[in-house]
């Protein structure tokens, strides 16, 4: 089963004219999605909520210009900010608990969805969530912001000028102190951190995860709680491997937030410290530079936000759909168990569990049936990359 044709803006609507949004979340990250909404051209901002009474006023006051306020509605309710603002489109930024509800609740509103990652707090709930994409026949995408990185980019286009990425290795290794829920995670580095590593290693190997090995530990003098380092690897279909080793507990030498990257190809290999423009050599040791970015190509949030607002208008099916997504989310969920239970977990297995949770979520919800159709875990998920 495909993913579904996205809703698009009715054609009256089409062009210049930018797509309103309401932003759900007012916390530090929502407010940094207000301010990437004030910087675009592509949308407007016209609603902030939060369950959180004054908070979404608070936000409003406290990041959008003066002059930018006049038909901001903030408020506490979902469907009466979206009704008093002519919102068309929701960027989902509440804490991963909330995902679901907020997101089929807007679904089914006809309001395509920009969610922030993880698509949900467990992986059946965002099956649960591909199913009311499928019912209601609208977009949700989840803003995997770092897969937008140029430089990721070009060390894709280099691999595959040497004949594709087929062992790729990320190092990872930093020491920051959060405070807070991170520190009291079972597994911080894997489930906070190492997601995004794993979402742009699918960005490198043209294929889909099979099954993933890891070993996550916590050294003496840990700050967290939970398991600070781990080693994962990630087996794709097409043979290729991603060996991910990370720590959130090594002070001194650090890497960027990114990692530092090997990627070897069958005609050389590429490199690429996490920061600056990637290159490669090749097997006769030739070197091969990559290319700067221009200066107005969109980085990360910006190109994550541009590129939801025009698959809205367009009508395509971007990058990181639910449907896609999930990968992703699964491989988290298999490094996980994979850890805790020390030995191989595949794909499959996940999913299956996964699924088989989230068809009795919508049976007990009544909103959505389209799960029942998939033979699966794996069957109802697009190739959409």
């Amino acid at each position: 089963m495909s993913a579904p044709e996205p809703q698009t803006v009715p054609p009256a609507e089409q062009g210049a004219e930018p797509l309103p949004v309401v932003v759900v979340g007012a916390g530090g990250m929502g407010r940094a999605w207000i301010g990437t909404v004030l910087r675009s051209d592509a949308v407007r901002l016209v609603g902030v909520v939060d369950i959180v009474p004054g908070a979404a006023e608070r936000a409003v006051a406290e990041t959008v210009p003066p002059q930018r306020r006049e038909g901001v509605v903030a408020g506490t309710a979902l469907a009466q900010v979206v009704e008093a603002s002519g919102a068309r489109a929701v960027v989902d930024v509440t804490i991963p608990a909330a995902h679901h509800p907020v997101t089929t609740e807007a679904l089914h509103a006809g309001l395509p969805v920009l969610g922030e990652k993880p698509c949900a707090a467990t992986l059946a709930e965002a099956l649960s969530l591909a199913g009311h994409a499928e019912t209601t026949g609208t977009l949700f995408m989840v803003s995997q912001s770092r897969r937008h990185n140029p430089h990721l980019r070009e060390a894709r286009r280099l691999a595959e000028e040497l004949g594709g990425a087929g062992v790729v290795t990320t190092h990872f290794s930093r020491a920051p102190r959060f405070g807070g829920f991170r520190e009291e995670m079972a597994h911080p580095l894997i489930v906070d951190m190492a997601i995004h590593a794993f979402d742009a290693g699918r960005v490198l190997i043209d294929a889909d995860p099979v099954s993933v090995d890891a070993v996550s530990a916590n050294p003496p003098w840990s700050w967290y709680d939970g398991d600070a380092v781990a080693t994962v690897t990630i087996r794709y279909a097409s043979g290729a491997t991603h060996t991910y080793t990370g720590s959130w507990c090594s002070p001194g030498e650090e890497t960027s937030w990114n990692g530092r990257w090997s990627l070897s190809c069958p005609r050389g290999t590429v490199a690429w410290d996490g920061d600056t423009v990637p290159s490669a050599t090749g097997e006769d040791g030739q070197q091969l530079p990559g290319r700067a970015p221009g200066a107005e190509e969109l980085w990360e949030l910006d190109a994550s936000l541009d590129a939801f607002a025009r698959a809205v208008r367009e009508g395509t099916t971007p990058e990181s759909e639910v449907h896609a997504n999930i990968w992703t989310q699964a491989i988290v969920e298999a490094a996980v168990r994979s850890a805790d239970a020390g030995r191989r977990v595949t794909l499959d297995e996940v999913l299956d569990e996964a699924l088989a949770e989230a068809k009795a979520l919508d049976a007990a919800g009544g909103w959505s049936s389209a799960l029942t159709t998939w033979e699966n875990g794996a069957s109802g998920l697009s190739r959409v990359r």
